[in-house]
C-alpha cells in the first residue's frame, strides 16, 4: 500500500516564504498608486487603493504564520511597506487634496504626519513582551499605521460620499491630521486583535460579519469606511479600560503570590 502524505496548505518551502511576500509588495505598488491618482487628482481611486493595502496588510501577516512562512526579510519588507503605504501615501494623498492650501504649514503637517508613522514602527518593531507579559500582544501601543491612514482620510471620505453638506470639513483637516499624528506615537493601548480566540459556536457568525462586511464595502465603499473609521474611534475608550482593567488584575495576582510567598 502506497502511504498517505500528510496534507499541508503550501508544500514547498520556497513558496511559503515567497507568497506572503508578493501580497506585501502588491501592498506598495497600491500605496505608491494611489499617491498618482491623487497627483491626478482621481482622489476616490487614491482612497480605495489605500484601503485595498491595508487589507493586504491584514492579509500577509497572517498568510504567512497560517503557512509558517515567516522570516525575517518579510518582517523588514513589511514595515517598510507599512511606511510608503500608510506613511507617505495618505499624507500625500491628504497635502493635495486640501493642505496644499495652507502652505509651508500644510507641508509641515504632512511631514509631522510621516515622521510620527515611522517612529511608530520603528518602535513596534522593538516591542518585546515578557513571558508575564502575553496578555500584552492583544494591544497595540497607539493607532497602527494602516487604521492611522484610513483614519486621516476620513474628512476627505466624508466629501466623497456628500455627508460634509452638514458642515465643511475641510477647516478642520490640519488639526485632525495632527491629533492622528500623535495618536500614532502614544501609547494610548489599542486592541490588536491578532490574539483573539473566537468560540468555535462564534464562528459562522464571525464569518457571517466580515461577508457582510465586504458586500458593503464593495457597493457603499466610502460609507463603509466611515462606518469602520467611526466605530475603531468609539473603540479606544473601551481598549483603554480592558487594558488597565487586566494590568491591574494580574499585579493584584502577582502581590498576592508575592504575599504567599513570603509567608
Amino acid at each position: 500500500m502506497m502511504e498517505q502524505k500528510k496534507f499541508k496548505i503550501v508544500e514547498s518551502k520556497k513558496t511559503r516564504y515567497i507568497l506572503p511576500n508578493i501580497l506585501t509588495i502588491a501592498g506598495v505598488c497600491l500605496g505608491i498608486s494611489s499617491i498618482k491618482f491623487s497627483l491626478d487628482l482621481n482622489f476616490s481611486m487614491a482612497v480605495i487603493f489605500i484601503t485595498l493595502a491595508a487589507i493586504l496588510d491584514a492579509l500577509d501577516g497572517r498568510i504567512a504564520r497560517l503557512i509558517k512562512g515567516t522570516s525575517e526579510f518579510g518582517k523588514e519588507l513589511d514595515s517598510l511597506t507599512d511606511f510608503v503605504s500608510f506613511g507617505i501615501a495618505p499624507a500625500f494623498i491628504i497635502y493635495f487634496w486640501e493642505l496644499n492650501k495652507y502652505g509651508k504649514i500644510g507641508w509641515a503637517i504632512t511631514l509631522i504626519y510621516s515622521v510620527c508613522c515611522v517612529l511608530r514602527l520603528a518602535r513596534f518593531n522593538l516591542t518585546k513582551f515578557k513571558p508575564e507579559d502575553t496578555w500584552k500582544q492583544n494591544y497595540f501601543e497607539g493607532v497602527p499605521s494602516p487604521i492611522g491612514a484610513l483614519l486621516i482620510l476620513s474628512p476627505l471620505v466624508i466629501e466623497l460620499t456628500n455627508f460634509d453638506f452638514l458642515f465643511n470639513v475641510n477647516y478642520f483637516v490640519p488639526i485632525f491630521t495632527l491629533i492622528i499624528a500623535i495618536l500614532l506615537i502614544s501609547k494610548i493601548p489599542t486592541y490588536s486583535f491578532k490574539k483573539i480566540k473566537i468560540k468555535p459556536a462564534l464562528t459562522v457568525f464571525i464569518l457571517l460579519g466580515i461577508g457582510i462586511s465586504l458586500v458593503t464595502l464593495m457597493f457603499f465603499t466610502f460609507e463603509t469606511l466611515l462606518m469602520f473609521s467611526a466605530l475603531y474611534i468609539l473603540s479606544i475608550p473601551m481598549s483603554c479600560f480592558t487594558y488597565y482593567s487586566n494590568k491591574k488584575s494580574i499585579q493584584s495576582d502577582n502581590s498576592e503570590d508575592e504575599h504567599e510567598d513570603i509567608l
